[in-house]
């Protein structure tokens, strides 16, 4: 068993796989046991594996599936109310909408899952753990690290404990919830109502707080560290001398004239928020150190040279933006989509002498960072955290990433020629083989 109480060890023990019409054929008699007709049985479905199977639009209620496999499933409007899910791997499913209403999920892992408009009132989210044998283990916490939870309904909920690292909380109710000691770092809370919410111990390191009522949990214990409030989130737009379009045309003009015409652009600090989109716009050069473009469209970006040190990109389309030579050592880009980003390395030339400057990403977050297709030759990730980020079909040549955290990474067609990693961390990288639908 890990030390680590937020991860889960694998059992290497098969457990039975059932086909879809052997579950269709169970899930056929458990509807007859709830309308209490002849012939009718509950589904009893303890350490099974129904990976990939659908169950959408099925009644549940009540049903067993505990320790089951139900990875990359699709139970979008099921209902699994007062069910047990007790210690089920849930990652990655489609959970859209899905009923748990007083479900038992203690125990259960829901990574990457999508679990939008999801609801889990009153549902049972503590620790818990099976053996390979179905007898209880050591509690593991419940783990929704990463997922999508939008809008989802956790009222009166218990999820002491619980992992909600990088979750996408926004819009979330959780009136009542207990959220003791819950894990909830780097996680969308954006405008949650935090009345009557048991937060003592929790940690929010990096969270996203703003339009919350943080006040409401000010003297809980909670770990704030670097989190995303409205307090701290940096002087607005409306603070520029000028407009920042008529701002960026003059930056613009700096470049092209070498700097001898128009002004220099330092937004750095600034929340950029409010502009909503620098879609295709021309950033050369620009500084940006620290400044807050969480959540934007940023298609096709050119930001080549810029100076974007510990800049806040969490959660934009960063489709097709130009990084080249680029310093983003500690910015953050978990949940962003950055398919065919370009990090490529430049080279200056100065009279006689030419200098080359590799793109750096060094100590920078890129959790469950869509990179497919991305040039990232050369670059520094070292220090990164890379953790389930999808690097499919990337230039990956020469990079070095020791140091880096990669569990669950994706480097299907990856080129890693000459490229710098840990043996212990790459091994692990490299056993995933694709990323499911």
């Amino acid at each position: 068993m890990s030390n680590d109480p937020y991860s889960h060890t694998p059992d290497d023990t098969p457990l039975e796989r059932l086909s879809q019409s052997q579950l269709d054929g169970l899930v056929a008699l458990h509807e007859r046991y709830l309308e209490g007709r002849i012939g009718g049985r509950r589904a009893l479905l303890k350490r099974v594996d129904i990976s990939g199977l659908s169950l959408s639009d099925k009644n549940l209620r009540q049903a067993d599936f505990s320790g089951c496999d139900m990875t990359h499933m699709n139970l979008a409007f099921t209902i699994f109310q007062e069910a047990s899910l007790y210690a089920c791997d849930l990652s990655f499913s489609n959970l859209i909408h899905t009923n748990f209403m007083r479900a038992d999920l203690r125990g259960a892992k829901i990574e990457s899952a999508n679990l939008a408009g999801a609801d889990l009132e009153r549902a049972d989210l503590r620790g818990g753990a099976l053996t390979s044998d179905g007898t209880y283990a050591q509690p593991q916490p419940v783990n929704f690290r990463g997922a999508n939870m939008t809008g989802a309904k956790l009222i009166g909920s218990m999820a002491n404990n619980a992992n909600f690292t990088d979750a996408n909380l926004s819009l979330t109710k959780i009136h009542g919830a207990d959220l003791r000691g819950a894990r909830l770092i780097g996680a969308d809370l954006s405008g949650a109502n935090f009345e009557n919410v048991n937060l003592a111990g929790a940690n929010m390191q990096s969270a996203i707080l703003t339009g919350a009522n943080i006040e409401a949990i000010a003297n809980s214990g909670v770990d704030l560290t670097d989190a995303l409030t409205d307090s701290n989130i940096g002087p607005s737009l409306e603070e520029l001398q000028k407009p920042l379009m008529q701002m960026i045309d003059d930056h613009q003009e700096w470049v092209n004239s070498s700097g001898k015409e128009g002004n220099y652009l330092d937004l750095s600090g600034y929340d950029l928020r409010e502009c909503k989109t620098l879609k295709k716009q021309k950033l050369t050069a620009l500084k940006a150190v620290n400044a807050k473009f969480f959540g934007m469209n940023l298609f096709q970006v050119e930001l080549q040279s810029a100076n974007l040190q510990g800049a806040d990109f969490r959660r934009c389309d960063l489709v097709q933006a130009d990084f080249r030579g680029a310093n983003l050592q500690g910015a953050k880009f978990s949940h962003s989509d950055m398919r065919e980003t370009n990090f490529l390395p430049l080279l200056f030339a100065t009279g006689s002498q030419q200098r080359f400057a590799p793109c750096n990403l060094k100590g920078a977050e890129l959790r469950y960072v869509d990179l497919q297709g991305a040039k990232m030759k050369n670059v520094d990730f070292s220090d990164a955290d890379l953790s389930f980020a999808n690097l499919t079909n990337c230039d990956l040549r020469d990079a070095d990433f020791t140091g880096a955290k990669m569990e669950g990474i994706i480097l299907n067609g990856a080129d890693t020629t000459g490229a710098k990693f840990d043996p212990e961390k790459a091994g692990k990288a490299f056993s995933i083989q694709s990323l499911s639908e």
